[in-house]
C-alpha cells in the first residue's frame, strides 16, 4: 500500500509541475504558432517580476528533489533559472529573451530523461536545495536593489 501511495503522490506532483511549467512558458499562444507563458507578462514588472518568476520556478526544482531527481539535474535545473533570471534581469531585451529561454520547459525535458526514484528522494538533499534557492533569493534582491541604487544616483547628482 505504501509504495501505491507514493506512486500516487508522485503523479500528482509530476502534474502540478508540468501545469506550472506549461503556464510560466508556454500558455499564451501568438500569432504565427509561437507560444509565451505568463512567466513572460510578469517579468515585465522590472525586478519584481523576475524575483516572482525565479520564486515559482524555485518551486519547480523543489517538486524535481522531492521526486528523487538526482543531484545533477537538480544543478542543471538551477542554472537554467539562474541565466533565465539574470537575461530576464535586462530591459526589453531580456523579457525576449526569457521568453524564448524556457527554462521551466527546460526543465521539464531534463526531468523526462532521467528515472526518478520518489521512494529514495532522499538523495537530492534539502540543504542543496536551500542553497539554490538562497542563490536565486540573493539574485534577485540585487536585481530589485541595483535600479533602485542608480536611481537614488542620479537624483543625487541633479
Amino acid at each position: 500500500m505504501k509504495n501505491a501511495a507514493a506512486t500516487t503522490d508522485a503523479n500528482a506532483r509530476l502534474r502540478r509541475i508540468r501545469t506550472l511549467a506549461w503556464l510560466l512558458d508556454n500558455s499564451i499562444p501568438l500569432p504565427g504558432g509561437y507560444r509565451v507563458g505568463v512567466d513572460a507578462l510578469i517579468g515585465l514588472v522590472p525586478g519584481l517580476g523576475d524575483a516572482l518568476g525565479a520564486a515559482l520556478s524555485a518551486y519547480i526544482i523543489n517538486e524535481a528533489r522531492v521526486l528523487g531527481a538526482p543531484r545533477s539535474v537538480l544543478m542543471r535545473m538551477t542554472l537554467n533559472v539562474l541565466i533565465e533570471t539574470v537575461l530576464g534581469a535586462v530591459p526589453l531585451a531580456g523579457d525576449i529573451l526569457d521568453a524564448a529561454f524556457k527554462a521551466n520547459m527546460r526543465n521539464l525535458d531534463l526531468l523526462a530523461k532521467h528515472e526518478l526514484d520518489p521512494l529514495g528522494a532522499r538523495r537530492g538533499s534539502r540543504l542543496f536545495i536551500l542553497g539554490c534557492v538562497f542563490a536565486l533569493a540573493v539574485l534577485t534582491v540585487a536585481m530589485m536593489a541595483i535600479p533602485v541604487l542608480i536611481v537614488v544616483a542620479i537624483t543625487r547628482s541633479l
